[in-house]
């Protein structure tokens, strides 16, 4: 007897590109909302994980050191975030959320309603397997 037809990784890259491109769409909308572009809004949802040297945030957005300036100027003007030493390297400068930034942050997160329509339809069992499947694709690495 046979089962159903096994997925394979080119259906698996395909569906993650229409997932993340519907991601992307519903993120820069609600980026948009609170005047922000959509790389902005990207650096506030990686700093709301914690500070970051200005160096690696570029890295984390695969962007150039000095995009990655320009976009903190902006949003250093505008009172999302703010650059301090660091505390072990005087020469590098962390990137800081402040309380207005992580306010637009959750602001943002909260207008991504696509997004929130769809994880609400997943059961609790489907949403922790998604979770555990997505974190060992992408950020879980293994060990040598």
């Amino acid at each position: 007897m046979t089962g159903p037809p096994r997925v394979d990784t080119a259906q698996l890259m395909e569906l993650l590109s229409v997932s993340l491109g519907a991601y992307y769409g519903d993120f820069t909308v609600a980026a948009a909302s609170e005047n922000l572009t959509a790389s902005q809004g990207k650096a506030l949802t990686v700093l709301r994980r914690g500070p970051a040297a200005m160096r690696a945030l570029a890295d984390t957005m695969t962007c150039d050191a000095s995009n990655m300036t320009g976009i903190i100027d902006r949003l250093e003007k505008r009172g999302l975030v703010r650059r301090e030493a660091s505390a072990s390297d005087r020469r590098v400068k962390n990137v800081v959320l402040t309380a207005e930034g992580e306010r637009v942050t959750d602001a943002i997160r909260a207008r991504m309603h696509a997004t929130q329509d769809g994880l609400d339809r997943l059961s609790d069992q489907d949403r922790d397997c998604l979770y555990t499947l997505l974190e060992r694709v992408f950020v879980s690495r293994p060990v040598a």
